[in-house]
């Protein structure tokens, strides 16, 4: 677990870093918050000053790895040094895949990234949602939190919308089932559970996770009507609403352009090949 002063030491370094580049990390404060292993985070200090930092983010059989380092300490081997340990560690816990994880306009990281000669694998947009007038109809659905029946059911729908193994499809419900930050829901029609959705909510803001319809149930509608009126209960208890997307998701992509969502930040993922 990072110590309070480490976290202050990231959170500082990550403002300059964005700052320097004009860009957006994806630091997954949520899991830096809640560590329970000391295996995820590497730091590199010079004269108490924090140059460096790697974090890694395990969902089930994949690990995701993002970093930064001080502007004025760049191209000095700092970086590099502190990413070697810790593709060594993500070696040792044996994670089948592997993704490096930069902004989409991060060219320093794009270069860092091609000496490493990792494939690139798919874009991540974030999007958030621009304040409109919404038609709402809540008429042909229900929402109602989960319960322990509708495992089975999310976990398929994890794997069938985003393409998980099912070993990540239950990591990744282990993970957010507990979470007292995410509300969890199932999208119901006609008394039968056809759906999930999940929001979680930090400071003023509202992110729209996991959304996801059996296939036999999509190209009628039901999406739109549950994302206008998540939207909209949101939006009217003060938050800002958001959330990412891949770019290969075109419908996905359409339906909340649709909704009134633009695209703010991408991040950019590639595949290591492990040594």
């Amino acid at each position: 677990m990072l110590t309070m002063e480490q976290l202050y030491d990231v959170e500082k370094l990550q403002k300059e870093v964005e700052v320097f580049d004009k860009i957006e990390l994806k630091l997954n404060w949520d899991m830096l918050r809640d560590r329970e292993s000391d295996h995820f985070d590497f730091l590199h200090y010079e004269n108490n000053e924090l140059i460096a930092f790697i974090g890694l983010y395990p969902f089930g059989s994949t690990v995701e790895v993002t970093g930064m380092v001080k502007p004025r300490e760049r191209r000095k081997g700092q970086f590099t040094k502190l990413f070697k340990k810790a593709m060594k560690s993500a070696g040792k816990i044996g994670y089948k895949r592997i993704l490096l994880n930069a902004p989409s306009t991060a060219r320093e990281a794009k270069d860092f990234l091609k000496k490493q000669k990792a494939d690139y694998s798919f874009t991540e947009h974030q999007m958030k949602w621009r304040p409109r007038p919404l038609t709402v109809s809540y008429s042909e659905f229900k929402l109602r939190p989960t319960e322990r029946k509708d495992a089975d059911l999310r976990i398929q729908l994890d794997m069938l919308a985003f393409d998980l193994s099912e070993e990540d499809a239950l990591a990744n419900e282990s993970n957010i089932i507990n979470d007292p930050d995410t509300d969890l829901f199932m999208i119901e029609v006609n008394h039968k559970a056809i759906g999930k959705i999940q929001i979680y909510l930090e400071d003023s803001q509202a992110w729209i996770y996991g959304f996801s319809i059996l296939p036999e149930f999509q190209g009628q509608g039901i999406g739109s009507k549950v994302l206008r009126y998540l939207v909209q209960e949101q939006s009217k208890k003060g938050y800002s609403v958001h959330l990412e997307v891949e770019t290969t998701n075109t419908n996905a992509l359409g339906l909340y352009k649709a909704v009134g969502f633009t695209v703010i930040h991408a991040q950019d993922y590639y595949t290591y090949k492990k040594a």
